[in-house]
């Protein structure tokens, strides 16, 4: 969304604030500025309204109708508390700061499940070498499922999340990402590039990032196609006090027989046919922000590394358990198989 729209001069007239109102139509609020770009009130058809009743004239300046204390969000400082309190009381638009109170953003509601306070690291530098022919000239993350690339999905679903702040690890075919995505402008968001020089594993070139925007990270690989609930999991990430979470996907194992539970050679019970659930890695991560110091800078390292170093240290490694679609793309049955999911399970 392009939110310059919502934003209006104090010096402008309230006659040229109409003009502006008109086209937002459903969406019609105004954001005032100062000649910094510093938020200093909001305008509303009903500001206005109250001001003409007043025997206020369209000719006079913005200023002198706003409502001077709007909400706002800093985007340094807000927690998704803050968000659900202005879902609970019905605002949708609202304007983002930065630390010298100048309005960075406009976020809509209407359009967004979310605003979290995340960064967000898309793994995009593997070969897809299971994948072959279809890689021989592509990267494997613009293999399109449907209408759009796999990578391009994953973009899309974490900005209806509200995310904007984007990193992109790149290395096989890397400047075709480069082309595709640009800086995001096309998508509204910041997207940054860290090249590989050599392959660095499924987490390896998080280290060499050291401007986040955000204390919480998020890791993910560019080959998922899932219709996650980012907001759950951020959610729980923090409730749980974990500093490392990961999405985990179930699987049930039934065993058609009887099993024996033993011990020490004897039979103490037996369960009939038992359902055996286990989890494996998602490929999916939020992390504590300063953690990534802990990878060993220009080497390969994976996620899997980082956990086994945390949980050595005796920090908390959660696990959120998926409740919804995961596929992992890693084989011809398995870009088929989305082909075909993505037809009948919602994103």
């Amino acid at each position: 969304m392009n939110y310059q729209k919502h934003l209006v001069d104090q010096d402008s007239t309230i006659k040229e604030a109409l003009a502006k109102l008109d086209v937002l139509a459903a969406d019609a609020i105004l954001f005032v500025v100062d000649h910094e770009q510093k938020l200093v009130g909001s305008l509303t058809d009903g500001d206005v309204r109250r001001g003409l009743l007043k025997d206020m004239s369209i000719h006079q300046k913005v200023i002198d109708f706003i409502q001077p204390n709007p909400k706002y969000i800093l985007k340094s400082s807000y927690n998704v508390e803050d968000l659900e309190k202005f879902r609970a009381a019905n605002l949708k638009i609202i304007p983002v700061l930065n630390d010298a109170h100048q309005v960075i953003n406009v976020i809509n509601f209407r359009f967004l499940k979310s605003y979290l306070p995340i960064d967000a690291i898309i793994m995009a530098g593997g070969k897809g070498t299971r994948l072959k022919p279809l890689t021989n000239d592509i990267p494997k993350p613009l293999l399109k499922v449907a209408d759009k690339p796999i990578i391009e999905h994953n973009i899309d679903r974490l900005i209806t999340y509200g995310i904007d702040d984007f990193w992109i690890s790149i290395n096989y075919l890397g400047n075709q990402l480069k082309e595709y995505f640009k800086e995001g402008e096309s998508k509204g968001v910041q997207i940054k590039y860290v090249s590989e020089e050599k392959p660095l594993g499924t987490i390896g070139a998080a280290r060499a990032i050291k401007n986040f925007q955000h204390e919480t990270v998020l890791v993910t690989n560019s080959d998922i196609l899932t219709n996650l609930d980012y907001e759950d999991f951020y959610k729980d990430f923090i409730q749980s006090g974990a500093d490392l979470s990961v999405v985990t996907i179930p699987y049930e194992v039934l065993i058609p027989y009887a099993v024996l539970e033993m011990e020490k050679g004897s039979v103490k019970s037996f369960k009939e046919k038992p359902t055996y659930t286990y989890y494996s890695n998602g490929g999916i991560y939020l992390i504590k922000r300063e953690l990534l110091e802990l990878i060993p800078e220009n080497e390969f390292y994976n996620a899997t590394d980082l956990m086994e170093e945390l949980i050595i240290r005796g920090k908390k490694v959660n696990s959120y358990p998926l409740r919804g679609y995961w596929l992992d793309i890693g084989k011809h049955e398995d870009f088929q198989k989305a082909q075909e999911d993505y037809k009948h399970i919602k994103f």
